[in-house]
């Protein structure tokens, strides 16, 4: 029992690697970092157009580039929330009517992402995030010529359409990083890619709340810009952003081989690529598997343990944020503050500096944590390192929820300042819930990480519809105070089900390995 961790019969389990040089040390053919220290896992080939053969820097760049693309399509989702009630004013509608529009773009992003996975395994990634960040411009351009004809029909097909094209962004990028890096190299890596997908978007209500209050500008302009800056990633990820997706021989991918295969690379090494070659939007079939087999495969993973519990983990806690998000303006445009649009835009400023903590905190908790626990466990790296990442997640989720619920009920007696500080506390738990989850898969079943990837979007999007759809009414059935003391609770539990999770992981890896459940399921 390593650290707490129950170990299955199994010596070898996928997942589980030595990346401080114990088991392996006097095996010569395998790859070091330049240290010599820390073994590559997985190992990088020949073959130069490899891209953990690419230089680190140009590597970090094209992440970067791809984060900060992500970024911008993200704030698509939360385009409405500042500005709902002046839109149930212009198209002459329900305020709820008003803030079903952040519900019907979530939905569009959890369909979509269920049909993009599959293609991305099929044909690799870069095509679908060309298409995603060309949808963006032509739906956020749509949603803004709206307000000339105030056809409230016609806005909600351009919301879901935006929900589309963000789909390849929110279910592909958490991929990428497997990806583009050896697993030493991706915890920090990872925290920032969550905050892009799901922290940097706070910053969209700022803005919008700005460009509305404009007399010169209004709305429509939120959607127009939104179009333009895309269009723009659209041009630098044409460009610069090559296939990530690569063919690796299995005996290369020691973190989940768990056979006695040759550490040698049998083939000549292929030229390296060109830069014509690679602005080319597809560079052939990366799987031989079906594609039908490819897009069914989500659905029986849900049933895995280890799936189930990242679901819960991610999805309820970005829920959360969602819905605050929907019923934030409610609560400092109406009684007794009575804030302008711009005022109750800048009160998401907190959720973005909370997401900014929760990168920091959890980059710096996750590596120090992990590395600890790799030294004390004799060199061998257990994925289920990641999920001490709970720990402060528990900590921060609790005092952000429970205290958001009893501020918010009475606004005039704490103020302003007392609901932001709790809403940074929710934000910084968000990070790092999501963080955690998407790392630990990662890691733990990277030959099925993106599939896996597809249930968290799945999962999280429709449940913050849900929570999106029925937002209004539960606060004015149930009041914020005990309607956030229950979303606490469930927090505080579903945090709770990662002890079983880190105690009974390795099993569980080892346990799917030999029953395999797309296998059975006749999807592999």
């Amino acid at each position: 029992m390593a650290l707490g961790i129950l170990e299955p019969r199994a010596k070898k389990v996928p997942g589980t690697a030595n990346v401080f040089d114990q088991e392996w040390k006097r095996d010569p053919t395998l790859k070091r970092d330049r240290t010599g220290n820390i073994i590559l896992v997985p190992q990088p080939s020949e073959d130069p157009n490899d891209p953990l053969n690419w230089p680190l820097w140009q590597r970090d760049l094209m992440l970067l580039l791809l984060c900060v693309v992500s970024a911008i399509a993200t704030t698509a989702s939360p385009l409405v929330a500042a500005n709902s009630v002046v839109l149930a004013v212009v198209f002459r509608v329900k305020f709820e009517d008003a803030a079903l529009l952040t519900a019907y773009h979530l939905c569009g992003v959890g369909v979509a992402s269920w049909l993009f996975v599959p293609l991305a395994r099929v044909w690799g990634k870069r095509h679908v995030f060309l298409f995603g960040a060309l949808l963006m411009v032509i739906s956020s351009a749509w949603g803004g010529s709206t307000g000339k004809i105030l056809d409230y029909k016609s806005l909600v097909w351009a919301r879901i359409f935006q929900g589309i094209a963000l789909a390849p962004f929110e279910s592909l990028v958490n991929d990428v990083v497997g990806d583009l890096y050896f697993v030493h190299e991706r915890g920090f890596r990872m925290a920032f890619t969550n905050v892009c997908l799901f922290g940097a978007a706070f910053l969209t209500p700022v803005c919008v709340g700005f460009i509305t209050s404009n007399d010169s500008l209004g709305w429509q302009w939120s959607f127009y810009f939104l179009s333009i800056f895309m269009g723009a990633g659209f041009v630098l990820l044409f460009l610069f952003l090559p296939e990530t997706a690569y063919q690796r021989p299995r005996y290369l991918q020691i973190d989940v081989n768990v056979g006695p295969v040759p550490f040698h690379d049998s083939v000549p090494a292929p030229p390296k690529h060109s830069f014509l070659h690679r602005l080319a939007p597809f560079s052939g079939r990366k799987t031989d598997e079906s594609f039908l087999k490819l897009l069914l495969r989500p659905f029986p993973l849900f049933l895995q343990p280890a799936v189930a519990w990242g679901c819960l983990m991610q999805g309820v806690i970005i829920g959360w944020t969602v819905i605050v998000g929907v019923i934030l303006a409610m609560i400092f445009l109406g009684p007794p503050l009575f804030f302008t649009e711009e005022e109750a835009g800048k009160m998401y400023t907190a959720a973005f500096i909370g997401s900014m903590i929760g990168l920091v905190l959890a980059g710096f908790y996750t590596e120090y944590v992990t590395r600890i626990l790799i030294v004390r466990n004799g060199g061998q790296y257990e994925p289920e390192f990641r999920i001490a990442l709970v720990i402060p997640t528990l900590v921060f989720s609790g005092i952000g929820l429970y205290g958001f619920g009893i501020a918010a009920s009475d606004i005039e007696k704490y103020g302003w300042l007392v609901v932001e500080v709790f809403l940074a506390s929710i934000t910084i738990s968000m990070v790092m819930g999501a963080t955690a989850s998407a790392q630990y898969l990662l890691d733990a079943h990277r030959d099925i990480a993106i599939e896996t990837f597809t249930c968290l979007i799945i999962f999280k999007n429709l449940f913050s519809f849900v929570l999106a759809y029925y937002a209004y009414q539960w606060v004015l059935e149930r009041g914020f105070e005990r309607m956030f003391v229950i979303f606490g609770s469930i927090e505080v539990g579903i945090c709770l089900l990662s002890i079983p999770m880190y105690v009974f992981g390795k099993r569980n890896r080892e346990f799917f390995y030999r029953h395999d459940i797309l296998k059975l399921a006749r999807l592999r």
